[in-house]
Parts: structure tokens; C-alpha cells; sequence
């Protein structure tokens, strides 16, 4: 009996076409985002015999899909049921094939089953149930050589990102293509910056909240020897670790493999911080961008003239402290310096410290204040600032001098 050599290939639409294998679509060198949502099934092993090595490779197929709507619905209602070969074949989307040995009238194969995740959902009875987290931006960063790469060319971390089908994860990815300005907004060197103004431009950008930075690192022993790939699950502008593995290959063709398994472990990962509440928003992302006018709030606005900071507040009446996130332009290490003194000469103000620094940028100071964040931009603006205030978060800038009149020509 002779057998084919192992691969992994993505088939056509289930059983209509039995060919050698359909060719994942690609522009420019670049592996084409999987958007489909498909409910994915993998390791579905068949060992089939037939009249002829297609009869024998259609039978396993068919197999493999009975076999995979079973565990797909004890995976997701308990309770292992079946259909019939005419629904299961208006319910599956594609054939994965992770390896397959092909004999003249045997086939034996791993197989993954991909099942439309609108329709399967509606026949489980389990449509609308799962949550989705808020969209999130993936820029997958890649040490390879001692080169960190993300968008600036095609590579093999990102092509593995566009290959995973989100249909089972309750994280809303945001996954660039990596063509257009996606080279120049996401770069290796993005990664290292925490301004959050630059990053609310670039999440404007690709409408998600946030973003996560999936970072593998390989390790080559020598040329196509064993690799080693060490993964980490970052998320935000200060790249916050979740958590990390490491994964090993005996040979570097198996390279894709590892990544596949890479992508779908981090998956987990943030699955989990998700879950137990460490992966949230920065809520400074969420704040609108400079410029933006913001409505007016009718509430009752104490003239910062008539305070008297030295004043005893009347018994019971006890002032509560606020921390407020402060956005202010720091282009020198001076202007950090002197942007916190001044926060902290203002009165009510027990602290000012910059939480996210970004020289030439928009930095970001903590402030802890005696009293309402409304009354802090009053004081502020009396204090010559122009404030812009938005859910907690001032956006403060120093008011140009007023332009002199032009002198008037002699005569005039």
C-alpha cells in the first residue's frame, strides 16, 4: 500500500468537491483573514476502506462529519446527538485536513469539521446564549532572527492569526489584513508606545476598544532542527503580561504547526482573563479624542474666585477625594515637570504623579483631588488651562497669549 505524505489543507465546501485540495485565498503574499465564525471540531480520526481511494476519502468525510456534529454537541449542550447525512451536509462548511494517509482503496486521516455557526447554534437551541467581549485589536509581534516584526511584511505569526476561526472563542478579534497603511500604523515599534492619544487614533482606526499583543519568540537549534517558540499574552498600551508557554517542533516545517497551537493557547488565555475580569478596557482609550466638543451638563459650577482654600468646612461636611486622569502635552522632560507642579499647586490637590509618559506625545497624570472633578477644572481653567472634561478624564492645555493689535502706521 502506498501513502501519501501528511499534510494540512483546507477543503472546499464538504463533500460537493472531493479534489486534491482547495487553495486558501491570499493578496499580495498575505494569508486572507478567516471571518467566517464557523464552529470548528478537530482530531476527528477515520479509518476507511472503499472500492477506490475517492470512495474511500468521500466515505471517511462523510464519517468524520457524523462523528464531529456528535462531539460538537457534547461540547456545547452535553448530550451527544445525531442527524441525518442531508443536514449535516447543508450544516458543514469545510473539511480540515490536519493529516491524511491515501491508499488505493484505503484512507486513513486526522480530520478538523467546520459547521455554519448561525444554523448549528439554532438546531442545539443554544443561539444568542455566549457573550462577546468588546473589540479588540490583535497585532501579533514576532521575534524571529532577533528582528521584531508585526505588519512590515508578511510572517508566518500572522498568517496563523488570520488562520484561526473564531467561531468558539468569546473574543471579538479585530484582525488587520496587513495590507494598506496596516505596515505603517502597526509596527514593532507601535508596540513599545504608551501614549494613549496615538493609540485612541490608531483604535479609531480599526473600531475596537482596546488592543492585545500576542508576541512568540523562535528559537532555530540549527538550520531546519528543532524550534523552539516561547509565547506571551499581552494586552494594552503598556503590553500587561496575562501569561505565558512554551511550545517545540522536532523539525522547522512543522513551524505553521506550532503557531497554530500558539494562537489557539493565548486564545485561551485571554479567554480567562476575560472571564475572571483581569482583561478590561482602559477607560482613557475610551475617552473622545482631542478636539472633541463635548455636551453641556447643567449642574451647579462654584466660582473658583469665591473659594477660599483655607476655609473649615461646616460639621459633617466632609470633602471626598476623586482620582482623575489628567491628559496633558509633554513634548520635554521639562514640561512632565512643570505640568505637575502646576496640577499640584492647585488647591484640593493631594497628589499628581504621570502614570503613562509619552515625551513629544499626550502624557497621562494621575491626580487625587478633594473634591468633584468639575470643580478641579474650574480651577484649572482659572488658572489660565484650557480644560476639555469627558467621564472622569481632563484633557488640559495651556491657553495661548492673547496676539497684540497691530500697531497703527504713522498718519493713520
Amino acid at each position: 500500500m502506498t501513502f501519501s505524505r501528511p499534510r494540512r489543507i483546507l477543503a472546499a465546501v464538504a463533500l460537493g468537491a472531493v479534489a486534491a485540495g482547495a487553495v486558501v485565498a491570499q493578496q499580495g503574499g498575505v494569508a486572507a483573514v478567516d471571518g467566517s465564525g464557523s464552529f470548528e471540531v478537530n482530531g476527528v480520526r477515520v479509518d476507511v476502506a472503499g472500492p477506490s481511494a475517492d470512495a474511500a476519502r468521500t466515505a471517511g468525510w462523510r464519517i468524520a462529519q457524523r462523528r464531529g456534529w456528535q462531539m460538537l454537541s457534547q461540547r456545547l449542550t452535553g448530550q451527544a446527538r445525531s442527524l441525518p447525512d442531508g443536514t449535516l451536509d447543508s450544516l458543514v462548511t469545510g473539511i480540515v485536513v490536519e493529516s491524511e494517509q491515501i491508499g488505493p482503496k484505503r484512507y486513513i486521516a486526522r480530520l478538523g469539521v467546520l459547521f455554519n455557526r448561525g444554523r448549528a447554534a439554532s438546531i442545539l437551541g443554544i443561539a444568542g446564549v455566549s457573550e462577546r467581549s468588546p473589540a479588540m485589536l490583535v497585532v501579533p509581534l514576532i521575534w524571529d532572527g532577533g528582528t521584531g516584526t508585526v505588519f512590515e511584511r508578511a510572517t508566518p505569526w500572522q498568517a496563523a492569526w488570520a488562520r484561526f476561526r473564531t467561531g468558539g472563542s468569546v473574543m471579538d478579534y479585530v484582525r488587520p489584513s496587513g495590507t494598506g497603511a496596516d505596515g505603517l500604523l502597526l509596527n514593532a515599534g507601535q508596540v513599545t508606545r504608551r501614549g494613549r492619544g496615538w493609540w485612541r487614533t490608531v483604535l479609531n482606526q480599526y473600531g475596537a476598544s482596546d488592543v492585545l499583543i500576542p508576541q512568540v519568540r523562535l528559537y532555530r537549534q540549527w538550520p531546519g532542527g528543532p524550534v523552539i517558540g516561547t509565547f506571551t499574552a499581552g494586552y494594552g498600551p503598556d503590553n500587561r503580561l496575562l501569561g505565558s508557554f512554551s511550545l517545540r517542533v522536532e523539525q522547522g516545517d512543522a513551524v505553521p504547526a506550532l503557531l497554530d497551537e500558539g494562537v489557539r493557547r493565548i486564545d485561551a488565555l485571554y479567554q480567562q482573563a476575560l472571564r475572571t475580569g483581569q482583561l478590561r478596557p482602559d477607560t482613557v482609550l475610551a475617552a473622545p479624542p482631542p478636539g472633541t466638543p463635548v455636551a453641556p451638563v447643567e449642574e451647579l459650577v462654584l466660582d473658583p474666585a469665591t473659594l477660599d482654600p483655607a476655609a473649615t468646612p461646616p460639621p459633617g461636611a466632609v470633602a471626598e477625594s476623586v482620582t482623575v486622569s489628567v491628559q496633558a502635552d509633554t513634548p520635554t522632560a521639562a514640561a512632565v515637570e512643570s505640568t505637575e507642579a502646576a496640577l499640584r499647586g492647585v488647591p484640593g490637590v493631594r497628589s499628581a504623579a504621570t502614570s503613562s509618559l509619552a515625551l513629544g506625545g499626550v502624557s497621562v497624570l494621575r491626580v487625587t483631588f478633594d473634591g468633584d472633578a468639575a470643580i478641579l477644572a474650574a480651577a484649572l481653567e482659572a488658572r489660565g488651562w484650557q480644560v476639555q472634561q469627558a467621564d472622569g478624564v481632563l484633557r488640559i492645555r495651556r491657553r495661548a497669549p492673547a496676539t497684540p493689535p497691530p500697531a497703527s502706521a504713522p498718519g493713520e
